[in-house]
């Protein structure tokens, strides 16, 4: 392992878009490098690194946009972005940092966009979508408060998206994107970046370029504050106001779901595969339920939902979806909802995330979403009854609002295919137990409470 490799040895681990945590890395290695400025002695220069990571018999590839300069010539705001000081690929000792937070650097790549200097920039590839308006210039500003990826967004103009987990081929996220191009629901799409890697036969998307939608609220936000205001004593006013936005957040889900079904392929779950995804979902339980004691207390009833589910007489239609629908997922401008990060789960294989699903997963999503919303406000308040019932009777109002609108927008009823959606939900609650156990454990009352409440709702007197 080279000089360079020890350090982001060191310091991937400790960064949160990085999908490995808890997890022991055992190995590392540079497996490209491709430059994208070398400025001379005095730098600075930007490499684009793909990172190989070894880790308990699995191995994933990170993005790094490194940038490295003599020792004295880093700015002090750049200091906290630092990975270390080495000879970089055999030149003079230089200090390497995390260049998505260097805006002079990350100003050249929206100019590469629209460079059309011909030859030796083969390796990695900047697209631009036919008839996409590009306007250049602007430092590429950092985006803070996203997990699994970076976002740079430049003036009020565009924002690049760039992916740090690398899988083969093309991202759902720019595949998705580029088939609603055009709707009013999605931030327009301009372009993408793209590389060669070994073992890939079809180039790599890095990064997707986007218009930038200025003056917007993030849904998560929103609904928090709805919720932490009616708490504090607000109108019952001020909920129904948010339960329109969900009932429209629904009806525009419904538009996105149409759109994708027109443009993209769709099929119909069998029988048999009906069956086999309830399977799946018992085996999903039973490793979380091993993981997780707490939730063995609700696993029968959650088991019997499934079951249920797998003898749904079918059969269910299939399409490419959003695969990791929230509130989060969603922002407010003026004129409606738009839809962010098609990328579907991102510690699943591509793969995986690119085949048809039900559209209710979707649905599920954002339902368990509400409830989150309501039962993240709790976690600070144990033991008081009066503001759980209200808490609840907030998600429960939305959730009804979000399925009407969904049903109103021509999306497929939820209230007649409750089966596939009590089932989708469950699968969903349990995904978020195994993750607050693993991530952040003083959220996991959260789902567990969630779960508790939909048990009991569904016993009889």
């Amino acid at each position: 392992m080279c000089e360079l490799e020890e350090l982001l040895a060191v310091w991937l681990p400790r960064q949160r878009w990085f999908s490995g945590k808890g997890i022991p890395l055992r190995r590392l290695r540079i497996l490209s490098r491709h430059q994208l400025l070398s400025a001379g002695p005095e730098g600075p220069d930007l490499d684009l690194l793909v990172l190989e990571a070894g880790q308990r018999g699995t191995t994933s590839r990170y993005q790094i946009m490194l940038g490295s300069r003599p020792p004295r010539t880093l700015p002090a705001h750049l200091a906290r972005t630092a990975i270390g000081v080495c000879q970089v690929f055999g030149g003079r000792p230089q200090v390497v940092y995390d260049a998505a937070h260097d805006e002079e650097l990350t100003a050249l790549l929206l100019e590469r966009f629209t460079d059309t200097e011909p030859g030796g920039r083969s390796e990695v590839r900047f697209r631009t979508l036919p008839g996409a308006r590009l306007r250049t210039g602007a430092p590429g500003r950092l985006l803070t408060g996203e997990q699994s990826n970076t976002s740079l967004v430049f003036g009020r103009d565009h924002v690049l998206k760039t992916f740090r987990r690398l899988w083969p081929g093309p991202n759902p996220d720019l595949e998705l994107n580029t088939a609603l191009s055009g709707s009013p629901y999605v931030a327009e799409p301009c372009g993408w970046i793209e590389a060669d890697l070994p073992g890939s036969p079809t180039p790599t998307t890095l990064a997707m370029l986007q218009t930038f939608v200025p003056e917007a609220t993030d849904g998560w936000v929103m609904a928090t504050a709805n919720v932490r205001s009616l708490l504090a004593g607000a109108t019952r006013e001020r909920e129904a106001a948010f339960a329109e936005e969900a009932a429209l957040l629904g009806r525009t889900t419904a538009e996105v779901h149409r759109s994708l079904s027109q443009t993209l392929p769709t099929d119909v779950l069998s029988l048999d595969e009906i069956s086999d995804l309830a399977e799946a979902m018992v085996e999903r339980l039973a490793m979380a339920t091993a993981e997780v004691p707490e939730l063995a207390e609700h696993a029968q009833s959650v088991m019997s939902a499934y079951s249920d589910f797998s003898q749904v007489d079918g059969p269910l239609p299939t399409q490419r979806v959003h695969g990791d629908y929230h509130l989060g997922q969603v922002i407010r401008p003026e004129r409606g909802w738009v839809l962010l990060d098609f990328e579907g789960e991102p510690t699943m294989p591509v793969q995986d995330r690119r085949r048809l699903s039900n559209p209710l997963r979707d649905v599920a999503g954002m339902l368990r979403s509400f409830d989150y919303a309501a039962g993240y406000l709790l976690i600070d308040h144990p033991g008081e009854p009066d503001l759980e019932r209200s808490a609840r009777v907030w998600a429960r109002h939305n959730r009804e609002a979000f399925c009407r609108g969904y049903a109103d927008g021509g999306g497929i009823d939820p209230d007649k295919h409750l089966v596939a959606l009590r089932a989708f939900e469950f699968d969903k609650a349990v995904y978020e137990v195994l993750y607050e156990a693993r991530n952040r454990p003083n959220w996991l009352r959260v789902p567990l409470d969630s779960i508790a409440s939909a048990v009991a709702a569904s016993v009889p007197g």
